[in-house]
């Protein structure tokens, strides 16, 4: 616990749950985004998808998909980055990371 100078206290979430919820999230959020752009809702992500998984995504789509995720969470990805991920999950934590 936390006290702050109103004399109240505040409870520390564990900050790896907190990472799972956030990555959860991001997710969920990420698998809307593949849907839209792809214009597929019968998509389902996981950690492990992969473009060789989803037929849809090819490299023009995929260009597109890391536009529209970087403008909905509002960052930008280097290009090592982008050329590091192996899968979604790689994507996912780069995300949560920033």
């Amino acid at each position: 616990m936390e006290r702050n100078s109103s004399s109240t206290f505040h409870i520390k979430k564990s900050s790896k749950k907190q990472r799972t919820l956030e990555k959860t999230e991001i997710l969920v959020k990420v698998q809307d985004i593949f849907r839209d752009v792809l214009d597929n809702e019968e998509i389902v992500l996981n950690n492990d998808t992969s473009a060789d998984d989803i037929e849809e995504w090819d490299s023009l789509s995929h260009i597109q998909l890391i536009v529209a995720i970087e403008k909905h969470f509002k960052i930008k990805f280097t290009s090592k980055e982008i050329l590091s991920w192996n899968n979604l999950g790689e994507m996912i934590a780069c995300i949560a990371t920033k």
